[in-house]
């Protein structure tokens, strides 16, 4: 049954995909991506959240999940110089902004939903509330202090920026019917007690956003040959990072299984598009500066968000449909070797030619220096 439900996911994936010709412009798939995000996602999670019975453990999920951003966050500097990008290079700072953020709305969601329940989703709404902090307040942050640092004499710091996506953070649809949900929860009301006719519309329009999402997939995925084993490896890192965490934390907390897979779908979620907004921002500033550093890699973003997509939702899919494999911490840790070593290969197989090179060039030069000696 499981396999069956995974099949059908990647064949609408693969139906998005075979339309993309359909979609002449951007603009047509940030349309579609603008329905998921402010109507068919808050539906759902307003659902969900109505569906459970609010306690002081749901309030626990946005701190762990910003605490999950920090050490992703974090962890960036430790590895990045040995993928090839070099501290404070426009493209180490895009994949340590992006490596930090996560997308669960579009990337985890649906699975959570189709595979663990309404119960889960809640959940891990409740989580995406910290995330949303992270990349909207935190991640905007530093993108200003990376800009300013590199532009320090032309520049000053945008607070009308930060305002208005505190703004956004507040009235986002999502946030919006998140907050809504806990006000009516706190009243004791339920699904069941608002009148039918709004209660059916949502539940309609809840119904919308598994396949549009995978459709969503389908349409947006676009990776460049250019850089690929690279981003791969660093994806691939992110992953075996969060496989790491999620099997620290089932030691120190004891989790039911459930538990542990909702944790890791939600670390798995793919890379955020809100990291790309603080970037365009960034490019705009410098562009408006004849003299300005340049701070990021848009292009090097949009791929990495082009390959996170299909990356995590098989990654997400494969855990959800783990059974009790992952309720072992043993083999968490085996999953988080396997998915280092897998992303070291690429490195180590672009790393072994050019050594090789090396080691012919200084023989050839020895020889022929030795050869116009005598």
């Amino acid at each position: 049954m499981g396999f069956q439900k995974i099949l059908v996911f990647l064949l609408f994936i693969g139906i998005g995909f075979i339309l993309k010709s359909k979609f002449s412009s951007k603009a047509e798939i940030a349309g579609l991506k603008k329905i998921i995000l402010n109507l068919a996602l808050p539906a759902t999670i307003f659902i969900a959240l109505l569906s459970v019975d609010i306690n002081k453990e749901l309030l626990l999920f946005p701190v762990m999940a910003l605490a999950l951003n920090g050490i992703l966050y974090l962890s960036t500097s430790l590895f990045l110089p040995i993928l090839g990008m070099k501290k404070g290079t426009p493209n180490y700072n895009t994949a340590r902004l992006l490596f930090a953020s996560l997308a669960p709305g579009l990337s985890c969601f649906p699975f959570v939903l189709e595979f663990l329940g309404e119960s889960y989703l809640a959940k891990v709404a409740m989580a995406d509330l910290g995330n949303k902090v992270f990349v909207l307040i935190i991640l905007y942050l530093i993108a200003m202090q990376w800009y300013l640092k590199n532009n320090a004499k032309t520049t000053k710091f945008n607070t009308a920026k930060l305002l208005d996506l505190l703004k956004t953070l507040a009235f986002e649809p999502v946030n919006l019917f998140i907050m809504g949900a806990l006000v009516l929860m706190a009243f004791g009301l339920h699904l069941e007690n608002l009148p039918f006719v709004f209660s059916d519309i949502l539940s309609r329009i809840s119904l919308l956003m598994t396949p549009l999402v995978l459709l969503f997939i389908g349409l947006a995925v676009n990776i460049k040959k250019n850089q690929f084993a690279q981003l791969f490896s660093l994806l691939s890192i992110r992953a075996a990072i969060s496989f790491l965490l999620i099997g620290i934390l089932a030691l120190i907390i004891p989790m039911e299984t459930n538990t542990v897979l909702l944790a890791l779908a939600f670390a798995l979620s793919a890379c955020s598009f809100w990291p790309y907004a603080h970037i365009a921002s960034v490019d705009a500033l410098e562009l408006a500066k004849a003299d300005a550093d340049k701070t990021f890699n848009s292009n090097m973003a949009i791929s990495i968000l082009a390959l996170s997509f299909p990356l995590s939702t098989i990654l997400i899919m494969g855990v959800l449909n783990s059974g009790n494999l992952f309720s072992n911490t043993i083999s968490l840790f085996i999953a988080s070797v396997v998915l280092f070593v897998v992303g070291s290969l690429p490195v180590l197989f672009n790393k072994i030619p050019k050594q090789l090179l090396k080691l012919r060039t200084s023989k050839y030069q020895l020889k022929t220096y030795t050869e116009n000696d005598s």
